[in-house]
Formats: structure tokens, C-alpha cells, sequence
């Protein structure tokens, strides 16, 4: 049974599973965030089949999120290290940590814990904040259609006005 293709689907969140979306990518991005580079590396420590690495490491490469290297002092061996596209994924893998350790293991039992290197503060929690500073929840976000969206028919949630206008201008929001 293959898995569904999201690459037609005009959605951010399906074109984001369309390239990171496969069970064993984020746990070679979070090797990559965590210091390894090698094959056999990221082979012994995800446990994960020779084939199926190398096609995951190549679609990542692909999509620019890993950037393969010739390796110091080789002519054959590479390393692989993350591009910004790739390192822009942390926030993605710390709200993903952030969700198992309150949903699957419950606070206090978290396998592991992340620290600012700065302050030695223990990470809990992240903020979604707009453009002022306030806290944003998801009971007080919509989802919008910018302008230059194609209208795919789908209305779930489409923000009109009266006249069937679609709203222009979303509230521009940062996660802290």
C-alpha cells in the first residue's frame, strides 16, 4: 500500500508532509540538529534499513534541506549537514517534542529535555505571538485565503464579508 501524495494539494501544512511528512525524515533531521553526518552514523543510530537511508537522504538533499559534502580529507566519503531550509525545521521538532512529552510520556517522565545554552533554562513551552507581542491561542485564529490563492473550492473556514469578499489581510504572527 503507497502512501498519498500531497504535491497537488494547495495547503502549507500538506506541501510541508509532502517533503518531511515520512516517518523516518524528522528523526534524520533530529540526528542532523543532535551532530551526525556520516551514513553509518545516522544508520546505527536510527536503526533504519541501508535502502531506505539512502532514499530518504537523497530526498532531502533534493529539497534542499540537507546539503550533502565531500568529506574532509576524502575523495568518496560525504557528510551531510543541514541548510537553512533545514535548520528553520527546529521549531517544527521542538513543538513536536514539546506535544509527546505533555501527551505521550506526561511532564516530568520526558525522555529528553532541552536546554538554553544561554540561560540553562529547561525549554517547556513554546508562544505563538503576533506582530505586538500578544499570545495567540488557536480559539482566536482563523485561516484565511490570501489573494493569490487559487480557489481550490474548498470554503472550510473561509473568511468573507458580506458580499463574498475574501478577506486580504492576515494578522502576521511569530512563534517564541
Amino acid at each position: 500500500m503507497s502512501r498519498k501524495r500531497f504535491d497537488q494539494m494547495e495547503c502549507g501544512i500538506a506541501q510541508a508532509l509532502e517533503q518531511v511528512g515520512d516517518w523516518w525524515t524528522l528523526l534524520i533531521v533530529r540526528d542532523c540538529f543532535l551532530g551526525t553526518r556520516r551514513f553509518a552514523d545516522f544508520e546505527r543510530n536510527l536503526g533504519i534499513a541501508k535502502n531506505i537511508l539512502t532514499a530518504r537522504l537523497e530526498r532531502l538533499v533534493e529539497d534542499d534541506i540537507l546539503e550533502k559534502r565531500l568529506r574532509e580529507g576524502s575523495e568518496r566519503r560525504f557528510e551531510y549537514h543541514l541548510t537553512q531550509k533545514g535548520q528553520d525545521l527546529w521549531l517544527v521538532l521542538t513543538a513536536l517534542r514539546l506535544w509527546s512529552d505533555k501527551w505521550v510520556f506526561g511532564r516530568g517522565n520526558e525522555p529528553v529535555l532541552v536546554e538554553d545554552s544561554e540561560t540553562g533554562q529547561i525549554v517547556r513551552g513554546l508562544r505563538v505571538v503576533d506582530d505586538d507581542g500578544e499570545t495567540l491561542d488557536a480559539a482566536r485564529l482563523r485561516w484565511i485565503r490570501p489573494p493569490h490563492a487559487p480557489n481550490d473550492g474548498d470554503d472550510r473556514n473561509e473568511d468573507t464579508d458580506e458580499g463574498g469578499t475574501t478577506r486580504d489581510q492576515a494578522s502576521r504572527t511569530t512563534v517564541q
